[in-house]
Formats: C-alpha cells, structure tokens, sequence
C-alpha cells in the first residue's frame, strides 16, 4: 500500500503532469463512465464504482476495512463534499480478481456521488480512518461522461425490466464469495443478446457461443459459453450425469 502518503502531496504531483487523461464514456451494451490515470483506473456503471488502485494490496486493505472515503474538491486543495461508502450503506467487494467495487444500497446516495463528481474538479479516494489516499483522479470532462452514462442507464433499465430469473438448473460454488447461478436461453438464434444469467438474484444479458475455444479441441462436457453484457464469461459443462459452470476462477456443482 502507499503508506503515509499526504493527500495534498500527491494532488500536486497530479495537477502539475500533463498526462492526466479525460474521461470518457462507454455505451451499450455495458454503459460506463471511464478514466486511466497512470495504473489506476475509474469506472462508473449504471449501480455501482469500480477502482483499480495502483496495488492489489490497497485492493484487500478497502477490502477488508469495508471503507472508501470518496472526497471532492472544487480545485487543488478546497474539498467541498464527501461520502463515506461503508458497510452500513454499501457492498463493498473485489471483483475479477483486483478492482474494488462499491455498490450502494440507496440509489440517492449514488446519485450524490456522481453529482458531486460531475461538478468538481478533483476526486480523491482516501482511507475512511485516516488521511492516506488510495488514488486522486482529475474530474476533467467528467461532466459529459456522467450526463451519458445516466441517459444511457435510463434507457437500459426501460428495456431489461422485462427480464426475469430462469428457471431450471441451480449452480452454487464459489470461494470467499459464495454464488449461486442459472441461466436460461431466451431469444432466437442470431440474436445478440440470447440468453440471460442470474448469479445472486441479480439477472444479466448474456449472449452464446458454442465455438468459445475456437480451432481449439473443447474441455470435455463443454457446452455452452455465456457471454455477459458486463464482459463476464460462464462456461457451461454436462459429462456423466454431472452439471457444472465454470466462472471466473472457480467451478459451481449443480445444487438442485
């Protein structure tokens, strides 16, 4: 981690490189709000952030505190706002293996955060005990990428609230993070988004491809890939009387 490390020190190192990059803006099927700075990145989706700190150390210490200090400040040193994310008002969480990612419980308190983001000048990403920063990132055409990502959010959730839970096989499994996932294929060949998968109550988009492994010879009992509209992939495995997915780094057992 980057101990001890002054929040001011590293603003000045930051507003003084003129590499700062701008933000931008991903559209469908996977709405987002975007900025690499360095090797950290910042992503804004339609429910939630996604922070890559520096090192996977800081990763595990947001992890583990189950905190981050989101402070905003209208120029390099005035902070005019802040919100504590913690485990009384969110989900906080390590995700493909490295982001951390925030989900809050009230939308309203999300909505504050992309205000404040879309207004401001600096975002600072702080320990919410002490005053070490995670990652300080320019809000730089912030603004454009947070009216984008809500139009886009907007539009996105008119067309999926049709979209219900499969039914069928029940996969279960995981590590610290205990899943339990189905899917169901429900559109026509040729359609992009043919399929959907449910892990955790929460239902996504999915489209299939059963030649994932390409000019590859497949494992054996492959079936199916699904491919997530938010780029996860699930393998789908049936060999003797035993059904499987494979997600991420772990396998899940049929549980039904």
């Amino acid at each position: 981690m980057k101990r001890h490390l002054i929040a001011t020190m590293i603003l000045m190192v930051m507003m003084s490189s003129a590499a700062a990059a701008d933000w931008s803006f991903n559209g469908q099927p996977n709405p987002n709000a975007f900025i690499q700075t360095g090797n950290m990145s910042l992503e804004l989706q339609c429910d939630r952030v996604r922070f890559a700190p520096a090192g996977y150390e800081d990763s595990e210490d947001i992890a583990a505190k189950q905190g981050l200090s989101f402070r905003f400040m209208e120029n390099g040193s005035s902070e005019v706002g802040a919100f504590q994310a913690g485990s009384d008002n969110s989900d906080i969480s390590i995700v493909d293996n490295y982001p951390v990612e925030v989900r809050f419980d009230d939308q309203a308190d999300y909505d504050f955060v992309l205000d404040q983001i879309a207004k401001n000048a600096v975002l600072n990403l702080s320990m919410i005990d002490q005053d070490v920063s995670y990652g300080i990132f320019t809000l730089r055409g912030s603004g454009a990428a947070v009216r984008s990502l809500r139009a886009a959010c907007t539009s996105d959730a008119s067309s999926s609230q049709s979209m219900e839970a499969p039914e069928g096989i029940v996969y279960c499994g995981g590590g610290a993070v205990q899943r339990v996932i189905e899917y169901a294929i429900v559109g026509q060949p040729g359609d992009q988004w043919d399929a959907i998968v449910t892990v955790n109550g929460e239902t996504i988009r999915a489209m299939t491809s059963y030649s994932f492994f390409g000019n590859s010879q497949p494992p054996a009992g492959f079936q199916i890939a699904l491919l997530g509209e938010d780029r996860s992939e699930f393998l789908v495995f049936s060999d003797g009387g035993r059904n499987w997915i494979e997600f991420g780094d772990y396998t899940y057992e049929q549980c039904n």
